[in-house]
């Protein structure tokens, strides 16, 4: 695939001194989801409004489709899409002639039967007459989504689509998302929500007080970060770990009456034989085991933790 989206040695610094992004480089491919993962001020939403041409870098330049998103401003944002975190809709105008609002401003032709679709897909078709004041926030959330797609863009950002979305209106987006995706839409997501960046992303960026500290495929940053744990529930209390188990680092709760060993999903060799043949030789009998893979938001909470 190609980059779509090209971000060369990109900084925001502020007139306060503050730098909101340092030598940021980033290449999005045409058709993929990525996620952007970041605690309150690591640089997300700066780093998407440089993008989108509402913001001006410091430094470096950002491409989309081709297009210096500076110099080439109009061919650049007609590719794409933005649903920003703030609902900002005007109060008295209906959901459909706020859509076809937006597209004329893009200079398309009215098109009736793509506003339908959209507004289908999102569950809104029912509501084009109503007036978004009248909406709950929600719906409101889904005709930003829905402005968004008008113009058909090639790429679509989400800043924080699902906030304040109930569980329900979360996965209906989330298979929005999927649809678009198998349209050819390059979708790039910022969210709180680590299990939408696990349900949803191709890729995952963490993004740490400007830096972006790594973009990996998501399977391979779980497999490459993630540990496993294991465990072992005992059929009867032990008065403290044996000797011939300490190499394991075993981690013992008197209270569940188990016994917990982690070790690298990736590691070529994980010690469970031998931690196996040790527990054997202590004579400590199982009553059952069990295994834990680490979550994204393990492994997010890892990178970012106290360092945030």
């Amino acid at each position: 695939m190609s980059s779509i989206i090209s971000v060369q040695d990109l900084s925001k610094e502020y007139d306060n001194g503050f730098k909101a992004l340092k030598n940021i480089n980033l290449e999005i491919e045409q058709g993929e989801v990525i996620a952007l993962l970041g605690p309150n001020g690591a640089g997300k939403t700066t780093l998407i409004s440089i993008i989108c041409g509402l913001v001006s870098p410091t430094s470096g330049q950002v491409l989309v489709g081709g297009n210096n998103v500076i110099k080439d401003y109009r061919k650049a944002r007609s590719m794409i899409g933005l649903v920003p975190q703030e609902i900002a809709l005007e109060p008295f105008q209906s959901v459909m002639n706020g859509m076809k609002f937006t597209r004329g401003l893009f200079g398309k032709r009215p098109d009736a039967e793509l506003m339908k679709d959209i507004l289908m897909r999102l569950s809104l078709w029912d509501k084009r007459d109503a007036k978004t004041m009248e909406l709950s926030g929600g719906m409101k959330r889904r005709v930003l989504i829905a402005k968004a797609l008008c113009h058909e863009p090639a790429v679509l950002f989400l800043d924080e689509p699902t906030a304040g979305v109930d569980v329900e209106l979360r996965k209906d987006m989330w298979a929005v998302i999927e649809q678009l995706k198998a349209e050819g839409v390059t979708i790039i997501l910022t969210t709180h929500y680590i299990e939408e960046a696990e349900a949803i992303a191709d890729r995952v960026g963490i993004i740490r007080k400007g830096d972006l500290l790594l973009v990996e495929q998501k399977e391979t940053l779980m497999q490459r970060m993630g540990q496993r744990q294991m465990v072992i529930e005992l059929s009867e209390p032990i008065i403290a770990i044996p000797k011939n188990l300490k190499p394991f680092n075993l981690e013992y709760s008197s209270e569940d009456l188990t016994l917990t060993y982690s070790y690298e999903a990736s590691g070529e060799r994980t010690g469970i034989a031998s931690l196996f043949t040790e527990l054997s030789n202590a004579k400590i009998i199982l009553r059952d085991v069990q295994t834990h893979q680490s979550s994204l938001e393990d492994i997010f909470v890892d990178l970012i933790g106290d360092k945030s």
